[in-house]
């Protein structure tokens, strides 16, 4: 026996790597998982199955008993309004007059104890009767002005004397009363010789059934429908003025069964439950603590003996790499086996000569590398100033220029000054990030220059949070954002303009909104401009359109790892909005 254990692991060694790991995941992963997961499923779905379906099946049971419930009660009391004598006798009698009617009508109430010969019910009762003499108000009304609704064609048409019959009531005025009917009507021809026609007509409270079926709780979606239309439900649609909803959800439906209740066939639809698994596990632990010991024993004894054919010399492989002696790697010395492992130890051998002489010439590289990257992006920034310098300067001297052809003020003297506290900051670059009160003295400061060349035209407001004065941005972010408001927003209009800049912190957020009610921007061009703003580059600021606004973009993206986001809304003739947002944790204090 030991020596067939010696020679299945020598056998080991020598099998290629792919073949072991194969024999590891069908022996100690695949059968074991098709094995358990397959009982295990099998068992909670045939239960779970079972018990939902027993459930959904004494739902719809309860359900229909409810509903005949409501539907014979008022079936009942129709009944005794159809044997009542004295109710089809005042319905045939012939009246006088108004006021004789009114009398009789006080006297049947008093004398034939009607309502209390019918029982206790919250359904609305009507009696129509084909006898023009009465005076439709109360439980009595005339049958020739109703004898166009559906519900009294729906009673002539069954020909039957009592009938079931649910309707959205759209003709009625809306009241207090449900539009939504379900009503019991009755022929009233017990008595009938050579009298009028006469029908009761009984309206179930459909309100209290609503509140009824909700107080149920039961323990799934139930939908009661006629016709696909929805009369009750536990999930909502009792709206009592509003029309029926369709019922769309067979595909959601574990249960069904169909009922016919006088003359009208009902649906009743119980929609799946959500399968609670958790009972089931606990209801089966002792099986699952076996299937895990399955899963966990038999993987181990048989890794057990893979590990002793590579663990040990992956051990020794890994070992030699950490063994460093004077930033030079060490070779195996014991090499052993055929398969993957074997090779790669003898390769690591062969490589660890070219390795150390390579190790001093990949340092050295890297250095000059990781240094020009260096140099490439310091050229880029540089670049970038020097793309912005001139465009804030001569906008300025513009402004400087046409003012003094103008007005020939000496006001121009106050327009240097502003103009010279601009440039020292523009052309101070001994770093790319400035506080938001110094940017804002900045804006305030091109705000105040553009004012001498607008002058009533432009008025501006600037509306900061003292929380974000400190924190630093790139410079000439914002005022970028505002050179190109008063540019290509006051300037092309000869009416008053504002100009409004916002900054404020909002959910770990730092905005800047520039909000101009100038021209605006032509929808053509507007989605252009946003996906120049998402994707500004270097290559775009060579075609020379929107340098300003798309430097300052590609600053904002390679300042905060591109997690900036810009939002530009436009309505041209009115106003421009540019919405920036930043993350607080890429800006600093």
């Amino acid at each position: 026996m030991g020596q067939r254990w010696k020679r299945f692991r020598s056998r080991l060694d020598d099998y290629k790597l792919r073949k072991k790991l194969k024999f590891l995941y069908i022996y100690c992963v695949l059968l074991p998982l098709i094995i358990t997961d397959s009982v295990i499923i099998y068992i909670f779905i045939a239960s779970e199955n079972a018990n939902v379906q027993r459930g959904m099946e004494n739902i719809a049971s309860a359900v229909k008993y409810n509903f005949f419930y409501d539907v014979e009660e008022a079936a009942g009391a129709t009944k005794k309004i159809y044997m009542n004598k004295y109710v089809n006798q005042f319905l045939d009698k012939q009246f006088e007059t108004q006021l004789d009617y009114f009398l009789s009508y006080q006297a049947f109430m008093k004398d034939s104890l009607f309502e209390s010969s019918i029982g206790s019910t919250a359904s609305k009762i009507t009696m129509y009767a084909d006898n023009p003499t009465i005076v439709s108000g109360g439980e009595f009304k005339r049958l020739a002005p109703v004898k166009d609704q559906q519900w009294y064609q729906y009673l002539i048409s069954s020909n039957q004397d009592g009938v079931l019959y649910i309707y959205y009531d759209s003709s009625s005025i809306p009241t207090v009363d449900a539009k939504k009917r379900i009503t019991f009507l009755r022929k009233l021809n017990f008595y009938q010789r050579d009298g009028f026609e006469k029908i009761v007509k009984m309206d179930l409270d459909y309100s209290s059934m609503v509140q009824s079926f909700a107080k149920m709780n039961y323990d799934a979606p139930v939908y009661v429908c006629w016709n696909n239309k929805i009369i009750l439900s536990n999930q909502g649609h009792s709206g009592l003025w509003d029309d029926f909803d369709t019922f769309d959800l067979q595909n959601q439906v574990g249960y069904e069964t169909t009922f016919a209740s006088y003359g009208m066939d009902l649906q009743i639809y119980v929609l799946k439950p959500k399968t609670v698994i958790l009972s089931q596990i606990i209801n089966n632990i002792p099986l699952i603590a076996l299937l895990i010991m399955i899963n966990t024993v038999l993987p181990w004894l048989f890794m057990k003996m893979i590990s002793q054919s590579f663990t040990e010399r992956l051990k020794e492989l890994s070992e030699a790499f950490k063994r460093v002696d004077d930033e030079k790697l060490m070779e195996i010395k014991n090499v052993r086996g055929e398969d993957e492992i074997g090779m790669v130890m003898r390769n690591y051998n062969r490589m660890v000569t070219t390795i150390n002489d390579l190790i001093q010439t990949v340092y050295i590289d890297r250095l000059r590398e990781q240094e020009m990257d260096i140099e490439r992006q310091n050229a880029e920034l540089l670049a970038l100033h020097s793309q912005i310098n001139p465009h804030f300067l001569f906008n300025a001297l513009e402004s400087i220029r046409m003012h003094s052809l103008l007005k020939n003020e000496k006001e121009t003297a106050c327009m240097v000054e502003q103009l010279a506290r601009m440039e020292r900051q523009n052309f101070d670059w001994g770093t790319d990030f400035i506080t938001v009160k110094e940017e804002i003295s900045f804006v305030e400061a091109y705000l105040q220059l553009q004012k001498y060349r607008f002058g009533d035209r432009l008025s501006y407001k600037l509306d900061i949070m003292e929380e974000c004065l400190d924190y630093r941005i790139p410079k000439l972010t914002i005022v970028t954002f505002v050179e190109n408001a008063c540019v290509h927003g006051i300037e092309s209009k000869s009416t008053e303009g504002w100009i409004f800049v916002r900054i404020y912190l909002k959910d770990e957020m730092f905005y800047l909104e520039i909000e101009d009610t100038g021209e605006g921007i032509q929808e053509s061009f507007l989605e252009e401009l946003k996906y120049k703003m998402e994707h500004a580059s270097i290559d775009k600021l060579k075609d020379k359109k929107g340098v300003g606004i798309l430097n300052a973009c590609l600053r904002l993206k390679m300042a905060t790892e591109d997690k900036v986001s810009f939002d530009l809304e436009s309505e041209a003739g009115l106003s421009t909005m540019i919405t920036i947002k930043i993350p607080v944790s890429y800006l600093s204090k």
